[in-house]
């Protein structure tokens, strides 16, 4: 199966229904394998996570494979999949979001979309922008964390 690798950052609003548009240069990214279908649910850092459906089928998978008889994957899972909608998109190339995760994502009308590896995150605009505005205080010692660990030898030099 081939890798999905979006990229981008959209700034969008929400009409009055919920909706939003998907952006074309971040629609022409979406997988076919997707058909125009994607699942949203909760992200890391009061964010929410859309994923092309073909992706989501692929962690759905991953997540079928813990052991349920352990409390901390039955926790993950149910935390994971909490709010979980499959959306598809319009003739206009809009999805309506659940408002139980707008909610939750503190999404009023400006949002942006930040699309990167297999997902794209839903950021309120406010939030989206308090967040990355503060860079690491020092973002080349992450980068070496992070980064470092590439080579196979886990040494940061």
């Amino acid at each position: 199966m081939k890798q999905t690798h979006l990229i981008g950052e959209f700034e969008i609003s929400m009409d009055a229904k919920g909706r939003v548009m998907i952006p074309a240069g971040l629609k022409r990214q979406l997988p076919k394998e997707a058909n125009d279908k994607l699942v949203i649910n909760r992200g890391f850092e009061k964010c929410l996570v859309l994923y092309p459906y073909n992706e989501w089928e692929v962690i759905t998978t991953e997540l079928n494979k813990l052991n349920l008889y352990m409390k901390d994957n039955r926790d993950f899972v149910r935390y994971f999949y909490r709010g979980a909608t499959e959306l598809s998109l319009d003739a206009s190339s809009r999805v309506l979001l659940p408002k139980p995760l707008l909610d939750y994502a503190g999404i009023e009308k400006d949002a942006v979309l930040f699309a990167y590896s297999n997902r794209i995150e839903v950021w309120s605009k406010k939030l989206y922008h308090s967040q990355m505005d503060e860079e690491p205080r020092d973002f080349v010692k992450l980068a070496e964390q992070v980064m470092g660990k590439i080579n196979g030898t886990g040494n940061v030099s």
